[in-house]
C-alpha cells in the first residue's frame, strides 16, 4: 500500500505554550530521553548485559530572538536573590490534514534551562537563539 502523503504531519503547525502563552517566535522544539544503563557481568560468558537504571530528559527550543518575558524569566538565575526559572511546557503539532493520524500534544514537566540567553547577532541575519533545558518527564495530552 502506498503512503498517503497528506497524513504526514507538518512542523509548520507546531506550537510551544509557556505559562499559558503561545510563544510565537519559536520555530523548533526537540525533546528526547536518554536511558542510562549499568553494565551487568554475567557468569559463563564474556558478553556483558545491560540493565536500565534511569532516564534523563533534555531538549532544545529554537526561536527568533525577541525581547519577551520568557527570556527574562530564564535570565532570572543571574540575580543572586532569585532561583532558577522552573516551569512546564505544552508542545503540540496539530496539522489539520493529519489530525487523526499524526497530531500530538505533550506536557513537559519540571523544565529548567541550562543556558542563559544574553546577546548574539550576525550582520544581515535575523537574531536567533537556542535554549537548552533539562526536564523531569512528560505526559501525553489527549487532543
Amino acid at each position: 500500500m502506498a503512503m498517503n502523503s497528506t497524513t504526514v504531519a507538518s512542523g509548520s503547525y507546531g506550537k510551544l505554550i509557556v505559562d499559558g502563552e503561545w510563544v510565537t517566535n519559536v520555530y523548533g522544539v526537540e525533546i528526547s530521553g536518554e536511558v542510562n544503563y549499568e553494565e551487568i557481568k554475567r557468569s559463563g560468558t564474556r558478553t556483558v548485559g545491560h540493565k536500565a537504571m534511569s532516564v534523563s530528559y533534555s531538549g532544545t527550543i529554537k526561536s527568533y530572538h525577541m525581547n519577551n518575558n520568557f527570556t527574562k524569566k530564564i535570565r532570572q538565575i543571574s540575580d543572586d536573590t532569585k532561583g532558577a526559572y522552573f516551569t512546564e511546557l505544552i508542545v503540540s503539532v496539530e496539522d489539520p490534514e493529519a489530525k487523526d493520524l499524526a497530531s500530538e500534544k505533550i506536557r513537559v514537566k519540571g523544565v529548567q534551562f541550562t543556558n542563559i540567553p544574553v546577546i548574539n547577532f550576525e550582520h544581515g541575519s535575523p537574531l536567533e537563539q537556542e535554549l537548552q533545558f533539562v526536564c523531569e518527564g512528560f505526559e501525553e495530552i489527549k487532543i
